[in-house]
């Protein structure tokens, strides 16, 4: 790969990783309009270590948040902290499943099926448009509400459909408030993603050679410093009300989408 790719590339997962238009689309999009020809153990390597960048900015984001979790969690009390622990764990278990029986199935739909991508970025356009025209309430995520928002989640591993998206407009379409709505979505992920990650290395599928370290660090701190700015500027424009604009861009790149995809 590429050292300018890996940056572009980087640059994009770390945007879109936070922002309502699907990371997995875009790096598809992405690897198409670049020509990508990396081979599958380098792609998924690249693939993990952006990931584990965008995790690594949501714990800098949220740092006061975790850590004030972690020091409920040890004082051994049913308390607020607990709950909300239990509630990410409950949402984690759709796409846990999901991981764990379907991989394979979900792996091919990742060889550069941009029409999916197209169709699966107007789905997420419908959830953004829908979640923007809620009331805005005070409600917090509810136990029952965790796992729904984490069937959202498990949906939201098709490439094209935005995490983010679907996370939050779920829970906002279940009557919670914006800003907890989107707090619990950037939580919930990071358990996910370090599970991955350790389920890949334990596994032996990554490899790494010295020829690609220079792109693979580019590309970490790429996703590094623009999800550190992603993550900062959704939670702002949830509590605005905004997502319709994301709404209107998944629809003109779905479009565009299928178009090359058909084209093609």
């Amino acid at each position: 790969m590429e050292t300018i790719d890996a940056i572009i590339l980087g640059v994009i997962q770390g945007l879109t990783e936070f922002l309502p238009v699907s990371s997995s689309g875009h790096l598809e999009l992405g690897k198409a309009i670049l020509g990508n020809q990396s081979v599958p153990e380098e792609s998924l390597l690249f693939t993990v270590i952006l990931h584990f960048a965008t995790a690594l900015s949501t714990i800098v984001v949220f740092r006061k948040d975790i850590i004030a979790i972690f020091k409920g969690l040890f004082q051994f009390k049913n308390n607020e902290e607990t709950q909300f622990s239990l509630k990410i764990i409950i949402s984690m278990i759709p796409a846990v499943i999901v991981g764990l029986f379907f991989e394979e199935q979900l792996e091919q739909l990742f060889g550069g099926n941009i029409v999916l991508v197209g169709a699966m970025l107007i789905v997420t356009a419908i959830l953004l448009w829908g979640a923007d025209k809620a009331k805005n309430t005070l409600k917090p995520v509810s136990t029952s509400n965790a796992f729904i928002i984490g069937i959202a989640q498990a949906i939201a591993m098709l490439p094209g459909i935005s995490r983010s998206g679907a996370t939050i407009s779920t829970s906002v379409l279940l009557g919670n408030d914006k800003t907890k709505a989107a707090r619990f979505s950037f939580l919930m992920v990071i358990p996910l993603i370090f599970g991955k990650i350790a389920k890949d290395i334990l596994s032996g599928d990554l490899s790494f050679t010295a020829e690609s370290s220079t792109p693979l660090l580019l590309g970490f701190i790429a996703a590094f410093v623009s999800g550190l700015f992603a993550c900062t500027w959704m939670i702002s424009i949830v509590k605005k009300s905004k997502l319709s604009y994301f709404a209107v861009y998944c629809v003109i790149v779905g479009v565009i989408a299928i178009g090359f995809g058909l084209k093609n």
